[in-house]
């Protein structure tokens, strides 16, 4: 198998891997020294401390778990990793450490095509069934009270109620992750969260601390090229996808296994927002994305996702030009397509929000008989996390009590008592084996039906080890970047180039740019240039020389784009004397691919239209901005529009949309508006005057396109 481009020859299983020498310090005799605050350090004969353990045992590794091997399964005896993992899933109270602000709502899952050749999961053996599920979507580094439209990782946890337990596939809207070793993850966490000394800024990766560590963690830059995609910045809940990150097993009845990666396909298709306008979005409605899926959801219009998977043997893991346990990579979809299997559907939301949403426990580890786990060092550790931070935040290993997180199918168990126990085992046995009989003895082990692991051979020494399979940081990043069209591109680079400008330190700038320079030197040197770094910097050493992987399609939002309107919003800005047929006709018009219209008008009470039908608006104008729609109508008759002349909120309105390259349509009588907003003279194919049935029809059918992308490089200083 290849997926390296033609003019670098063929794709072998394993890149060539160039060999560099592990550089290794010596530390000297260590002494103990006392700080200023009165604690005891061990500090090395350099004058470096030792990192220790909090029973100051010193660490020889902290940047990999204990395994079997280089690429085998976690060890439970690693005190390291458990305490470091302790001490994070505890540090904060009473919101979630990571993806505090979430927001869920009740659905179900629907099997369309069975996988009982590949797995006994009863959740995928007969085609039609539905099963209730729980979906929370989430930002990852900000506070529970933080905006909605951050740049950054979107979870994606689905709790689904399968008649074998319950079965979280707990993922992301990303499906690479920043880390390879889950003993990295409070590093990358803190380092994301606001700088503890200041206590700022809130939910942006925007500051030096995060910078200083992707700049040391090159593993980190595939993700990178993501988060600083408009993949990080969605336009709903509903235009993202979803993925299970991590490698599963799928086991069958004969105890087969089949490795799989899951994946959730909006059915509206993919949808993200300008930076510019999700700034303004943040100012407009913080609650943006929650209120989307809402309203959405409250009006009938069900949110829905296709459930695909990528299945794959040992073989095609060899082969594989990259290591499939290595959560830094994904497989293409041209070289392994997703299999579309199942569906997603959201079609009621909540009844209370702190009783679901934010009770709601998701634990990687959860899974039923027929799903299992692969070697992945991240996933080792995230199932042994979870659990952990479920007792700190709900306060009782009794979490599954909560309705949320209770199964639907019968269980029976001998665990008991604790804090805010809800119910405790029946009959007079709690313990097992026993021999009270099946009326009091309770319930027993079944080989037939229970979970039994796949009986994965390993072998190795017990080591800190890194797998070298592992050690190609670049290749994928190039190859997300340059399967981006030239306005994604665009705004990949507008992203570093503001992000680092907020980092105060130039070495860190400098040292991202070093790695760019390994991805994309057309990328370094725009970031260079952003930031006035006139001599660019060495590239940044590589253990594993880059290749060029042939772009994908599937990595691209536009290129990907749904062609439709549908679960779109068009916002009509109207004042008093609107021609009513227009009106009319825009309502209609936009009805038709499945998509909605909200008036805007100057106020909240609405306005008369011309054949002296009154209307009521939906926003005030400045309080409905055009950063809330998808798309933007103007129409007014020419004496109010030399009214909305002279009001700045109006202005923004149409200067707003024009710069985030939205169709625009308006009447005869807008064009005195437009004229005093300064738009007039640069209108373009992306505009549309409408005065018939047919101009508005021509106009709607533009919207499927979403954006008008050719005005971007007319109108921003950074095209040039």
């Amino acid at each position: 198998m290849t997926t390296r481009n033609a003019r670098n020859g063929a794709a072998k299983s394993r890149p060539k891997q160039k060999t560099t020498k592990k550089s290794t310090k010596s530390y000297g005799e260590v002494s103990v020294v006392r700080g200023s605050g009165g604690e005891l350090h061990q500090v090395a004969g350099d004058g470096v401390a030792t990192m220790t353990t909090q029973q100051g045992i010193p660490i020889s590794d902290d940047q990999n778990s204990l395994r079997v091997g280089a690429r085998g399964p976690g060890l439970l005896e690693d005190f390291v990793f458990r305490e470091k993992i302790f001490h994070f899933d505890h540090e904060r109270i009473p919101e979630r450490v990571v993806h505090a602000r979430g927001y869920g709502a009740h659905g179900y899952f629907e099997l369309t095509e069975s996988l009982a050749d590949v797995t006994r999961a009863d959740v995928f053996q007969r085609v039609g069934e539905k099963t209730e599920a729980f979906v929370r979507f989430s930002t990852v580094a900000g506070s529970k009270g933080s905006f909605d439209l951050a740049r950054d990782v979107r979870g994606f946890a689905v709790k689904i109620y399968t008649k074998e337990g319950n079965w979280d596939l707990v993922g992301n809207n990303i499906p690479v992750f920043f880390i390879q070793d889950a003993i990295k993850f409070p590093d990358v966490i803190h380092a994301v969260k606001p700088e503890p000394d200041r206590e700022f800024p809130q939910a942006q990766s925007a500051h030096d601390n995060f910078w200083d560590f992707i700049s040391l963690t090159p593993e980190s830059m595939h993700m990178i090229m993501w988060v600083m995609s408009d993949r990080a910045i969605p336009r709903s809940f509903r235009f993202m996808e979803g993925f299970g990150v991590h490698t599963f097993r799928l086991v069958d009845k004969n105890d087969r296994s089949t490795f799989v990666k899951f994946h959730w396909k909006p059915k509206l298709g993919l949808q993200s927002v300008m930076w510019n306008e999700a700034v303004k979005i943040n100012g407009a409605d913080p609650d943006f994305h929650r209120r989307d899926l809402w309203d959405a959801i409250s009006s009938g219009d069900f949110p829905e996702w296709e459930l695909g998977v990528q299945l794959f043997d040992q073989k095609f893991a060899d082969d594989f030009e990259f290591d499939v346990l290595d959560p830094t990579k994904l497989i293409p979809e041209e070289v392994l397509p997703v299999r579309v299997i199942g569906r997603l559907v959201l079609d009621r939301v909540v009844d209370n929000f702190f009783a679901t949403t934010e009770q709601v426990a998701f634990c990687t580890q959860n899974v039923p008989p027929g799903i299992d786990f692969s070697n992945d060092p991240l996933l080792q550790g995230r199932n042994f996390s979870y659990l952990d931070t479920q007792l700190k935040r709900l306060g009782s290993p009794n979490f599954t009590h909560i309705p949320v997180n209770a199964p639907r199918c019968p269980f029976a168990n001998f665990q008991q008592d604790g804090h805010m126990a809800m119910t405790n085992p029946k009959g007079r046995a709690n313990y097992e084996p026993n021999s009270w009989g099946a009326a009091l003895g309770g319930p027993r082990e079944s080989p037939k039906l229970g979970f039994r692991t796949f009986q994965a051979v390993e072998e190795g020494p017990k080591v800190r080890l890194r797998s070298e399979s592992f050690a190609d940081h670049y290749s994928q990043a190039r190859m997300f970047y340059r399967s981006q069209t030239e306005v994604e591109r665009k705004h990949i680079g507008d992203a570093i180039v503001f992000e680092l400008s907020k980092v105060e330190r130039p070495d860190i700038r400098e040292r991202v740019v070093s790695h760019l320079l390994n991805i994309d030197e057309g990328l370094a040197d725009v970031v260079a240039t952003g930031l006035g770094i006139d001599e660019l910097p060495e590239a940044a050493q590589t253990v594993i020389e880059p290749i060029d992987v042939n772009p994908s399609e599937a990595l691209s939002i536009v290129l990907r784009g749904p062609k439709n309107f549908k679960g779109r919003k068009l916002g009509i800005f109207v004042t008093d004397g609107a021609d009513a047929k227009l009106i009319n006709a825009l309502t209609v018009a936009v009805e038709k691919p499945g998509a909605l219209w909200e008036l805007v008008a100057p106020k909240i009470s609405g306005v008369t239209l011309s054949d002296g039908t009154q209307i009521p608006a939906k926003q005030k104008i400045d309080g409905g901005p055009s950063v809330l729609y998808d798309a933007v109508a103007l129409v007014f008759p020419e004496e109010q529009a030399l009214v909305l002349a002279k009001d700045a909120c109006s202005k923004d309105f149409i200067r707003d949309a024009f710069a985030h390259c939205k169709f625009i349509a308006y009447s005869s009588g807008a064009e005195a508006f437009l004229k005093a907003a300064g738009v007039y003279d640069d209108l373009d194919a992306g505009c549309f005057e409408i005065s018939s049935a047919q101009s508005v029809t021509d106009f709607i059918k533009a919207c499927a396109d979403l954006r008008y992308w050719p005005r971007e490089v007319t109108i921003d200083l950074d095209a040039n």
